[in-house]
């Protein structure tokens, strides 16, 4: 028996320098634009999955076909998500395009209907993915909002999802787990916005323009190369 427990010993020993001697060998490459190998990826998509369900469990979804929540829902997206997640109209980005692991694309009709989750994963973010914690400075209402969008997200055109951000009260953070942030600095010219949109970060922006040759930034400006 104490022969076993020592073997066993040795061999936890002998894991943990290996690694650490990989560790310190900077033999692992950080790089985004190094993918993960094959094993790797599946290990951590399969962690990422059963960690979202394990805590997404026993959400209560709220009504998401309440037309108020779906164009709040709009005016928060496009100032916070489209650079990464994108939208109808818009191709890519190059935020979009140069992530690792890639962001994925919320406009896929083929994406998973999982609005539990959806609420969990904008409100806590993952690790190490670029995927911030909204919540720590939205409140859960406005987050409902940006689940109610997603679920309509992939049936709309460019033209609707431009209307729906037009007639939406733009970007509303609504507290959140911090002080709602300040963002007169950002926009100047926040004096000149319309009454009753004191507490909104309004982004107006622009139809998206269709040219092969170029793609579309966050705030729907043509970028070219």
């Amino acid at each position: 028996m104490l022969k076993t427990l020592v073997t066993l010993l040795l061999a936890v020993l002998a894991i943990v320098l290996i690694g650490t001697a990989v560790v310190y060998s900077g033999v692992i490459n950080v790089a985004a634009d190094d993918p993960h190998s094959s094993p790797v990826h599946a290990l951590l998509e399969v962690a990422r999955e059963r960690s979202i369900a394990v805590r997404a469990e026993g959400i209560e979804v709220p009504d998401l076909n309440d037309p108020e929540l779906i164009r709040s829902g709009a005016g928060n997206y496009d100032a916070m998500c489209v650079a990464c997640h994108l939208a109808p109209g818009v191709a890519g980005t190059e935020l979009n395009q140069n992530l690792n692991p890639a962001p994925p694309d919320l406009t896929n009709r083929d994406r998973p209907d999982d609005p539990a989750s959806d609420f969990w994963v904008i409100k806590h973010g993952i690790k190490a993915t670029g995927m911030p914690a909204w919540g720590k400075s939205v409140a859960d209402p406005y987050i409902w909002g940006l689940v109610a969008l997603l679920e309509q997200l992939p049936s709309l055109t460019a033209m609707d999802y431009r209307a729906l951000v037009a007639t939406s009260d733009g970007h509303q953070h609504g507290g959140g787990e911090m002080a709602p942030l300040d963002h007169n600095d950002e926009h100047p010219d926040t004096d000149d916005r319309p009454a009753g949109k004191d507490q909104a970060d309004t982004h107006q922006k622009a139809e998206p323009a269709t040219n092969p040759e170029g793609h579309h930034r966050a705030d729907g400006s043509e970028h070219m190369h």
